[in-house]
């Protein structure tokens, strides 16, 4: 048997929570925690916490204190029948559509729209179903790259999370090398199992993609492979301030770099700190509150050293990994 523990909560406490949770983190057991829209009319939302034992006092406080609106509110906790908990918390996750790409999970697989290119993503223990802004920002930001004729032959995603925007990019860009990282090695795992599912190939060389566990770009793999013409980093505004001369060094001149996973007033001193490494700022898309950057690293002329990442990004800066 399985255990839910359900709370009302605002828009602004689900996304949130779309990311990491490190009161959760902390716990031995985790539950699996799923926010949806309840009424669109009323903007009414909810937590909902899936857990295989009954939850005690402890955990039923704890997961309160993360949506403080509900304060005064008794948490609904409910036994449900024998079920795997992925299917049920994939029942409140709609297909997603972004430019070219149909991201959905098993529930809507015979629906991909004509002319899409689709992607299953179900639910697991990474951060990136194509649901939250900042994914679906930087799914339309390759789609229009690949409009404007950009042709990458090296790509980086760093903090893949479930490695969708991998799939993507390769999707575009089928015989580039591509390689995708994180710091948490569950999200490699679940990245793996994703491109096995989505039929992407696995390995070295190109059009094949490439996994590594590192924080940021601190991978023997990722600085061989450098310079990158595109490096991806959907991550938060945190860890994006403190890769800056990372990234920077692992760009190639001329080449392009997507941003995402800060909130719009983080987005200035986002921009100073990759703006002091010799990017400017060619694009903006997302959504308002989540705004999806588009960096152009300057080109600079005459003899220079070949660049490499060498700086050691500290887990405890934020939280690598797509929503």
């Amino acid at each position: 048997m399985s255990w839910i523990v359900s709370l009302p909560c605002t828009r602004a406490e689900a996304e949130a929570l779309s990311g990491e949770i490190p009161e959760l983190d902390a716990l031995p057991e985790a539950p699996v925690i799923v926010t949806r829209e309840i009424d669109e009319v009323a903007g009414l939302w909810q937590l909902d916490a899936y857990m295989d034992d009954k939850p005690g006092a402890a955990l039923v406080k704890l997961l309160q204190s993360l949506v403080t609106s509900a304060k005064g509110t008794k948490a609904v906790v409910a036994e449900l029948p024998e079920a795997d908990w992925v299917t049920l918390s994939q029942l409140g996750l709609e297909p997603v559509q972004a430019g070219r790409f149909f991201v959905h999970t098993s529930s809507y697989a015979d629906r991909a729209p004509p002319g899409t290119t689709p992607f299953l993503i179900d639910a697991s223990q990474a951060f990136g179903t194509g649901g939250h802004d900042t994914t679906t920002g930087c799914l339309t930001m390759l789609d229009r790259l690949k409009r404007k004729g950009m042709a990458p032959r090296d790509i980086a995603d760093i903090g893949t999370g479930t490695g969708l925007l991998a799939f993507a990019a390769m999707s575009l860009w089928p015989s580039a090398r591509t390689i995708a990282s994180d710091i948490d090695p569950a999200s490699i795992f679940v990245t793996r199992d994703n491109a096995v599912i989505n039929r992407v190939r696995l390995g070295r060389g190109s059009g094949a993609l490439t996994l590594a566990v590192a924080p940021g770009t601190d991978h023997p793999a990722i600085r061989h492979r450098a310079p990158y013409d595109l490096v991806i980093a959907n991550i938060l505004a945190g860890p994006l301030i403190t890769l800056a001369p990372d990234i920077a060094a692992a760009t190639a001149p001329g080449g392009h770099a997507i941003l995402a996973g800060l909130i719009a007033r983080q987005m200035d001193p986002v921009l100073a700190a990759y703006r002091s490494q010799g990017f400017r700022l060619a694009a903006r898309g997302g959504s308002a509150e989540w705004p999806c950057l588009l960096l152009v690293k300057r080109r600079r002329y005459g003899w220079r050293r070949k660049e490499r990442a060498f700086h050691r990004a500290d887990p405890a800066d934020a939280s690598f990994g797509s929503w």
